[in-house]
């Protein structure tokens, strides 16, 4: 084995050592239901926040494919004039 393997070898050994898994709690949504209507407009806020950033999003993701596309399409037609 050269030192590269070795070292590799020991990474991945001490990473699934050092592993612990994460136990959900079923109370963790109870506290969030009695907490109060507060904290569920605050929640609701959030996740507005979240919605109103993906809108961009898609609209940018949109232009990119047509942009893309034009631009073969455009390709191709130089392609058969020549």
């Amino acid at each position: 084995m050269n030192a590269k393997s070795v070292t590799a070898l020991s990474a991945v050994l001490i990473t699934l050592a050092t592993v612990t898994t994460a136990h959900a709690s079923g109370a963790a949504t109870n506290k969030v239901l009695i907490s109060g209507p507060l904290i569920l407009v605050f929640l609701g806020f959030c996740a507005l926040v979240v919605v109103a950033q993906i809108i961009p999003v898609i609209t940018t993701l949109y232009g990119m494919i047509k942009g893309v596309k034009k631009s073969k399409e455009e390709v191709r037609a130089n392609v058969k004039a020549n």
